[in-house]
């Protein structure tokens, strides 16, 4: 399912990807001391050794990495000059955690049905059989396609103290993250 090995990136990235947190699903705290090594990405450098031959996808990186240290303001900048359904996937990831729900989805609907959507139903399914959460995330056990809009809705329901499931959601999220980054790579790179 997820395939990105940190170690295939220069020292920069992958101290980014082995820091790698499980988010809150708001916007957190900026983690202040990785400013510096994400400043310093570029679209043309970020996947290095690797080269990136897809520039917007290389830039779904560097977006993608601001958002990891939950620099949401810098993610946000990047990926809505991105006009690709993944750019999209990381702008309605921003304003999913920002949160802006009902603008995380209009992103959402720009995106349509992703590629790794599949990957992340059963994935999130996965996770929903082995951790005990309430019944507004019983529909991750049964769902055979992921809805990106139900799933806004249960961050939505946990933000709010509607729901209890918050570490259920959190590592779904952080499931999202990691095969939109894996794809996002794999884009850029044409792995």
């Amino acid at each position: 399912m997820f395939e990105l090995d940190p170690s295939q990136f220069d020292p920069p990235v992958r101290t980014l990807l082995d820091s790698e947190p499980l988010n809150v699903l708001t916007p957190g705290s900026p983690n202040e001391k990785f400013r510096g090594t994400l400043s310093s990405l570029r679209a043309d450098t970020v996947l290095a050794p690797a080269v990136a031959v897809d520039h917007d996808m290389a830039q779904c990186c560097v977006s993608a990495l601001w958002l990891l240290c939950d620099f949401l303001d810098e993610s946000h900048v990047i990926s809505q000059d991105i006009n690709t359904t993944t750019g999209s996937y990381w702008h309605g990831l921003m304003h999913r955690r920002e949160p802006d729900y009902s603008n995380a989805k209009y992103w959402f609907r720009r995106v349509g049905d992703h590629e790794l959507f599949d990957s992340l139903c059963s994935g999130a399914r996965e996770l929903a059989e082995s951790e005990v959460h309430d019944r507004a995330a019983d529909f991750l056990e049964r769902q055979s396609d992921w809805d990106p809009y139900r799933f806004v809705d249960l961050c939505e329901a946990v933000t709010n103290e509607r729901s209890q499931c918050e570490k259920l959601c959190r590592r779904v999220a952080q499931l999202e993250w990691r095969l939109l980054f894996d794809f996002s790579v794999r884009r850029a790179t044409r792995q």
